[in-house]
């Protein structure tokens, strides 16, 4: 019995995980900002995006067996399941 209620003492949360997801959303949002402001926050321009998709692409590729899953896939999607462009979705 004694060892049970170590255990459950072992498990009590602390630190940030006492706080509700709105609040840890909020403290974070609050870093960010400070880190804006004093310059040090890196900002992604399309020119890193691209060089990111590249690097990440090039990865995924490397993997014969899991392109080949990805290609088998494509060819069986059902039509109510395809993303139709957004220029037909506006007519």
């Amino acid at each position: 019995m004694e060892q049970v209620r170590y255990m459950d003492e072992r498990k009590r949360k602390s630190g940030f995980a006492l706080l509700t997801p709105e609040q840890r959303k909020e403290i974070a949002r609050k870093g960010g900002r400070a880190a804006q402001k004093r310059g040090r926050a890196h900002q992604f321009g399309s020119d890193d995006a691209r060089e990111a998709g590249k690097k990440g692409g090039a990865k995924v590729s490397q993997d014969r067996a899991h392109m080949a899953r990805i290609g088998a896939k494509g060819g069986r999607v059902r039509p109510s399941e395809r993303q139709t462009p957004s220029n037909e979705e506006e007519e």
